[in-house]
């Protein structure tokens, strides 16, 4: 899990003005830094399956954020990707 302050630097890093809290982007961005987490978790225990499914689940959100950001404003997308280090 994200702890608080881990939370605050992802949201400010991408934030597009300073109360935003819910964009997509931020939204994107808050899921790959737990994806990176519970993927670091995962390697240490490859029979949690519970969690492994949580995983799932949040790269599914993660895409269906990425996909709305690319079909309402392809640069903020693209400007998104190219800062997560995302492969699309």
């Amino acid at each position: 899990m994200l702890t608080t302050k881990k939370k605050a630097t992802v949201v400010k890093s991408v934030a597009i003005h300073d109360s935003d809290t819910g964009s997509a982007d931020v939204q994107v961005a808050i899921l790959s830094k737990q994806i990176d987490e519970l993927a670091k978790h995962l390697k240490k225990n490859p029979k949690d399956f519970h969690s492994r499914r949580g995983l799932l689940q949040m790269v599914a959100d993660r895409r269906t954020h990425l996909r709305y950001l690319e079909t309402n404003n392809k640069r903020r997308y693209t400007a998104l990707v190219k800062k997560l280090g995302l492969k699309k």
